[in-house]
């Protein structure tokens, strides 16, 4: 008979338990943050219908990179995103949630692209999202800002510090007015601007100068990346505006306790839906990473789904791109991972299984990392090199000696020492291991 592959298909993600236990350790330290900041946790469908996924109507012709099937009638898909769900589960319970809500969710989406270095099929995006019903103050998007540093920060010993840029959709808007630009040259200059990071600048002024074909308009988007907004300010009463909106905001950033943060109006992020203040976090230590994280504001949320106008702030985190991208460079040293293993018990012969067993329980009550070696007629040497492999601090080693006496025998791991001991003293010299 033919072998089937072991192989995951190419994308989709497999850890050893050692790295396991380091991405879980990362991901339930940022989840007690936002746990801390009063995020309600969803745990939203991975599969909705494809309509709510796609406003494309004819099926057969949907250029997509998600992953799109059909059960019976029922067209559906798989996430490639926290905001659609989230958007559609607002709109459904707008009754039953108050509002400033905040929402966070952690789960796996899903994108039919091809797979890369920092790119996957299947991966880990961590959400967070504060909405309101026809207002919400720039306060909260200095909030959610301050919140991902906070959780960046509970994981820094293992991704180093972070630093948030922000950017302004407005400015740009008022500044494309202020231009006379058409919509066609608006979409197709902020696409360059996305994508100003990964071309050099002469792609960028090449690729302007085909858009704008005027050197006046060029030179003008130009100083932007260079003088920032000071060329444009008293130019419109809306560039104005908006330049005032991004000092006056830096400040709260400030007064909220964010530490490295400046403004980079070459931040735009999401074309389709962010309206406002938009930002990204970047690692000082690993830029090769990418964007750790990133959001900003969007004017109504729930459009598709309800007439109730839903004015958020979100941002996601890329867990899968930070951590199995530091796991896959060799990093991070996961020897603290590696042996969670604190007393292996070794039951000689299966007629003391039974109080073994009884001596595991008790362990675990305790909270202590216990495993069995439940082959119980195989030999000491057997059992005993399994407790090595498996790197336990303690074995405990139980004969009919210690059925009898009700005493175990203690062996620590690594100096060799061997003492007898009561369950009760045994737990205490467990808990302080």
């Amino acid at each position: 008979m033919e072998l089937k592959p072991t192989k995951p298909l190419s994308g989709f993600i497999e850890l050893l338990p050692a790295a396991q236990r380091f991405v879980d350790e990362c991901a339930a330290r940022m989840l007690g943050v936002l746990k801390s900041a009063g995020f309600s946790y969803l745990d939203l469908p991975a599969i909705e219908r494809a309509e709510v996924l796609t406003d494309k109507d004819n099926w057969d012709e949907i250029e997509t990179q998600m992953y799109l099937f059909q059960k019976g009638d029922t067209k559906m898909g798989l996430r490639y995103d926290g905001t659609v769900g989230l958007a559609r589960y607002v709109a459904g319970h707008l009754n039953d949630l108050t509002f400033p809500f905040r929402a966070s969710q952690f789960s796996k989406r899903y994108r039919g692209e091809r797979a890369q270095r920092g790119r996957f099929r299947e991966f880990y995006q961590m959400d967070m999202d504060i909405m309101g019903v026809n207002s919400l103050s720039t306060n909260y998007d200095a909030e959610i800002i301050a919140v991902i540093q906070r959780t960046l920060n509970s994981v820094s010993e293992f991704i180093g510090d972070n630093y948030v840029l922000v950017g302004s959709r407005p400015f740009w808007d008022s500044l494309f007015d202020y231009l006379k630009l058409t919509d066609a040259q608006k979409k197709e200059i902020f696409i360059l601007i996305d994508k100003r990071d990964k071309i050099s600048d002469q792609e960028f002024a090449n690729w302007l100068s085909d858009v704008l074909k005027n050197e006046k308009l060029e030179n003008e988007i130009k100083s932007v990346f260079t003088n920032g907004y000071k060329d444009f300010v008293n130019k419109s009463d809306n560039l104005d505006a908006a330049i005032s909106e991004l000092n006056d905001f830096m400040k709260v950033l400030s007064d909220f306790g964010v530490k490295n943060a400046k403004i980079d109006l070459s931040i735009t992020r999401g074309l389709a839906y962010y309206t406002g203040l938009v930002f990204e976090f970047k690692l000082k230590s690993y830029p090769e990473l990418g964007t750790a994280a990133g959001g900003g504001r969007y004017a109504n949320l729930t459009e598709k789904f309800s007439k109730t106008k839903i004015i958020g702030v979100g941002a996601a985190i890329g867990f899968s791109r930070i951590f199995v991208g530091l796991l896959e460079s060799g990093k991070i040293d996961l020897a603290q991972f590696e042996n969670p293993i604190v007393a292996a018990v070794l039951p000689m012969g299966n007629s003391v299984v039974p109080f073994a067993m009884d001596v595991v329980n008790k362990l675990r009550d305790k909270n202590i990392v216990a495993v069995a070696y439940l082959d119980a007629e195989k030999k000491f040497k057997n059992q005993i090199e399994y407790a090595d492999k498996i790197g336990t601090k303690f074995s405990l080693i139980i004969g009919d000696d210690e059925v009898k006496t009700k005493e175990i025998s203690v062996k620590n791991m690594a100096t060799g020492e061997q003492q007898k001991l009561s369950v009760v003293d045994t737990i205490k010299l467990l808990k302080t291991a």
